[in-house]
């Protein structure tokens, strides 16, 4: 059986308050789980990890063969795909713990989606963020 996932992680603040959703597919394109986690502080980064950590874990209660993961993180999928370095020791902790994850699957795939294609996943993990009452901040541009 093969399973998609979206990932994405937000942080308020870099780092700051951050949190991480993921959602499920089977193949027929529905949605058979969704999930998000409040992480504390962290970088942004350390939130994509997580939210594919997450994620990970909650696929594997299905049993799946296989994986399919998007997320919009160029660094995170270029760095699990080992592509590019890991510089960061923490998201080296991170990456090795995704890694675990992977390899309890027979074949998995990583790519990096537009943004505008990940907005469910993106929308989970805002939605913890505001629960826990950290909102978004207006920006405002002086001149």
């Amino acid at each position: 059986m093969k399973l998609t996932l979206f990932s994405d992680g937000a942080a308020r603040g870099n780092p700051g308050p951050a949190a991480a959703g993921a959602i499920i597919q089977n193949l027929k394109k529905e949605k058979v789980a969704a999930i998000s986690k409040f992480l504390g502080k962290a970088t942004n980064n350390q939130a994509e990890y997580a939210a594919v950590i997450l994620g990970l874990k909650k696929a594997l209660e299905f049993n799946p063969t296989e994986v399919e993961i998007f997320l919009d993180s160029k660094l995170v999928v270029e760095q699990l795909a080992g592509r590019w370095k890991i510089k960061d020791l923490k998201l080296k902790e991170l990456a090795e713990k995704t890694h675990a994850l992977l390899v309890k699957f027979q074949r998995w795939e990583i790519a990096h989606i537009p943004r505008a294609q990940n907005k469910k996943a993106d929308s989970l993990a805002n939605q913890i963020l505001d629960t826990y009452g950290f909102k978004k901040q207006p920006v405002f541009w002086r001149n």
